[in-house]
């Protein structure tokens, strides 16, 4: 890398609260935090990896088509995910199960999502869903999504009203490869030009499926939305501590009318990019064990203990977070396939007589079997 500045972070790899350089501009940001918010932190990190464990046996077990790994993102996910306020807009890509969890969805919506229960997983307009918008598997289209929807809410009045209750920003993850992708790159033109709220929030998990990072880019990603006038910043992103102050203060920029931000989270993913993927082909054992070893969640359990939390707050996330992935499993096996015409509903807003004409074949399709079958018996 020919140019780079100093990361931001508040633990060290040991878990010791040990600020670099570029961290003090956020530093009052942690001011906001109690014990309360810190456990919280530990207990959806813990719970959203024994989710995730869950989802990978589930898929495995053929209960679903696919699944999309979170680990070793989730100090990313959950850290960035706390500091948006509740009238904020999340647009995630397809791997951002903390969030959604921190957002308060049912995670067993992505389960239906991933089986292909449902069109969408879940609705992004009911409030109990935290404005989180639904997954995206075309890489980095949502950025533009996310640009639109931010450009709305300043068309509103929604952005530098002074009104901690009023104003709203719009939080955009995305992973290293999208950013080679086009749709990134004019998401960057349009909200700059606008001075929309956006964050784009970027996990660098090393890897966009078997291309490095090395080969994507000659120079730091973060430094990709300045060329586009997009000020931005590089950070731990196996720091929860980093993740929520640098998240909580580029959103209040956003929402104050000061634009787009960016924040580049340098974190691994440590599983596959897919259940269709084998890592083993392209990434070797010695990069995993340098990042395995920089664990989030390990390092801010850590830090805990050093604040004197004991071993029965570590029991109790342990017990719930097997608590939850239980439930997560039988209702999963409880789910029933939807009705067949389901894949024609809510293709348009409103009715379409294509969609109508061929949700009328299939049934009588379906129907011809059965009249086959009475006629045999």
């Amino acid at each position: 890398m020919a140019e780079t500045t100093p990361t931001v972070q508040f633990l060290s790899v040991e878990g010791e609260f040990a600020p670099t350089e570029a961290a003090e501009e956020y530093a009052s940001y942690l001011d906001e935090l109690g014990e309360d918010d810190l456990r919280r932190f530990y207990r959806q990190m813990s719970v959203v990896r024994r989710f995730d464990l869950e989802g990978t046996n589930l898929q495995r077990q053929g209960q679903m088509a696919l699944w999309v790994p979170s680990h070793g993102q989730e100090a990313a996910q959950v850290g960035s995910a706390s500091a948006a306020r509740p009238q904020d807009h999340i647009f995630p890509s397809y791997r951002e199960h903390a969030v959604g969890l921190v957002r308060g969805i049912d995670v067993l919506s992505i389960v239906e999502l991933l089986r292909g229960n449902t069109h969408g997983g879940w609705d992004p307009t009911d409030p109990t869903n935290g404005n989180f918008h639904g997954y995206c598997l075309v890489i980095g289209s949502h950025t533009l999504h996310a640009t639109g929807y931010a450009m709305g809410l300043q068309r509103d009045g929604l952005v530098g009203t002074g009104d901690d209750s009023v104003d709203a920003a719009v939080l955009a993850y995305f992973g290293d490869g999208a950013t080679s992708q086009g749709d990134v790159s004019e998401a960057f033109v349009f909200s700059a030009s606008s001075q929309t709220p956006n964050v784009f929030f970027l996990q660098n998990n090393q890897w966009a499926i078997s291309v490095p990072v090395r080969v994507q880019s000659r120079t730091p990603l973060y430094l990709r939305s300045r060329g586009f006038g997009i000020p931005s910043v590089q950070i731990d992103g196996n720091d929860v501590l980093a993740s929520y102050a640098t998240t909580a203060k580029h959103l209040a920029d956003a929402r104050a009318g000061r634009g787009p931000q960016f924040i580049e989270a340098l974190t691994y993913r440590v599983g596959a990019h897919t259940s269709s993927d084998d890592p083993t082909k392209y990434r070797s054992n010695a990069e995993e064990q340098f990042w395995i070893a920089r664990d989030p969640i390990v390092r801010f359990g850590a830090y805990l203990r050093g604040l004197g939390e004991g071993d029965a707050f570590f029991e109790e996330v342990r017990v719930e977070a097997e608590d939850f992935a239980a439930d997560i499993r039988s209702r999963t096996l409880a789910l029933e396939a939807p009705p067949i015409g389901t894949i024609f509903d809510h293709v348009y807003s409103e009715p379409h007589p294509v969609m109508a004409e061929q949700k009328l074949w299939l049934e009588r399709y379906e129907a011809s079997f059965e009249a086959a079958e009475e006629d045999r018996s």
